[in-house]
């Protein structure tokens, strides 16, 4: 599952560079008025690599968590952490890349379903 995530957010950011010709996430700002297809995948993307239930990230994170916690209960700290950190930059770079004002640049753009 982490596969298909990891993989998921390569194509996204890719075909964001594709577009804007740029790495960089704050020039990239305003994706989702632009191209929203783009921006739904990548809401989606986003959601799978936190690992919410319906997806199978979950079952993975759950069977990781409950053998640190055996092995050792200190140990879910710093799950606990890595899981925040993980969910607070998905959700940085959901925002930073998608919502927002949509630079001048950016206004003229080939449609999404096209490569």
């Amino acid at each position: 599952a982490h596969g298909l995530t990891s993989s998921a957010l390569f194509c996204l950011a890719n075909t964001s560079y594709e577009r804007t010709h740029s790495r960089t996430m704050l020039l990239t700002r305003g994706m989702q008025m632009i191209l929203p297809l783009m921006a739904a995948w990548w809401f989606i993307a986003s959601l799978a690599n936190l690992a919410l239930p319906p997806l199978p990230n979950l079952m993975g994170e759950l069977m990781i968590i409950t053998s640190l916690f055996n092995w050792s209960p200190w140990t879910i700290g710093l799950t606990g952490l890595g899981t925040l950190i993980t969910a607070g930059y998905s959700l940085y770079m959901f925002l930073m890349t998608q919502r927002g004002p949509a630079p001048s640049h950016l206004l003229a753009l080939e449609p999404s379903h096209t490569r």
